[in-house]
């Protein structure tokens, strides 16, 4: 099992009571009316006069609607082992959960879908998803696409050589794409990978203003954050031109959660459909 080292965080327990309190919202009576610890205790705990139990702390997690991998962290911090267990998709344990995926990924054949972890890295794919991106990236059809997570998703659909070229609708897509790890950064602690990522992908969006200047793209990479003024849709549409080929797509976004696995919570299946009959009939044809 991986887990971040505490002080990668927080210095300690009451540095990260405090953190995930003010994140939340919640004054210190609200939190023990809601957890049915005392205030007194709260505050002992957040002053380092008191220290936790590991229950209290799982406790805090649940009333607190804490990450599980967040969870972790703050076990660590107060010095016990973590709870809950992040495991690669080759562990024996996950077959089960891997057979599973593997069939809801070839259900979804000719069209394509995948399978990514939080951050969007790439972890499984069917075979249309693996023809499909190899025809956009100009690869053979010999060629392996690795699903090890060294691919990430954003990444590759964000950068001027990647699928970006093909996207007619791509800033839309990678407002879309942004929210998501927005989503995760706001759930994490303060200096975790979501975070860097984060700022990895508004580098890259902001460079795709070109030449025009620093503040031009400044302005670039803030237009493909979440346009909370958009009107705001329960798919992502794609628009595809290549080769002389249009493709009219949207696609969907289904998560996995178990209360005590880390891996499989946050593991997300994305599946392509067409938009148009031309669209299924491209695909049926491959």
């Amino acid at each position: 099992m991986s887990a971040a080292a505490p002080g990668q965080y927080f210095s300690d327990f009451a540095a990260a009571l405090r953190y995930w309190r003010g994140k939340r919202g919640h004054s210190q009576l609200r939190l023990s009316t809601e957890s049915g610890i005392s205030q007194r205790h709260i505050s002992f705990l957040e002053s380092g006069r008191s220290q936790p139990s590991r229950e209290l702390i799982l406790k805090l997690g649940v009333v607190l609607d804490i990450p599980l991998r967040e969870r972790n962290v703050m076990l660590l911090a107060a010095g016990y082992a973590p709870a809950y267990q992040e495991r690669k998709m080759d562990d024996p344990e996950l077959r089960a959960v891997k057979q599973a995926l593997d069939f809801m990924l070839a259900q979804q054949a000719p069209y394509p879908a995948l399978v990514v972890d939080r951050l969007w890295n790439l972890v499984m794919s069917n075979e249309p998803a693996n023809r499909f991106f190899k025809w956009l990236l100009g690869m053979p059809d010999e060629a392996l696409i690795p699903r090890d997570g060294s691919i990430n998703v954003i990444k590759l659909t964000l950068v001027p050589d990647g699928l970006r070229p093909y996207l007619q609708n791509w800033e839309e897509v990678g407002a879309d794409l942004l929210h998501w790890i927005q989503r995760e950064a706001m759930g994490d602690g303060p200096g975790s990978e979501a975070s860097a990522l984060l700022a990895e992908l508004r580098a890259l969006s902001a460079g795709a203003a070109g030449p025009a200047g620093p503040a031009a793209a400044a302005q670039a990479g803030a237009g493909l954050a979440p346009n909370l003024d958009r009107r705001a849709l329960p798919f992502l549409p794609l628009a595809i031109r290549k080769d002389g080929v249009e493709l009219n797509l949207f696609t969907t976004i289904t998560t996995l959660g178990t209360p005590h696995d880390v891996t499989v919570h946050e593991l997300r299946l994305e599946a392509f459909f067409p938009a148009d009959e031309a669209s299924a009939a491209w695909f049926r044809g491959r």
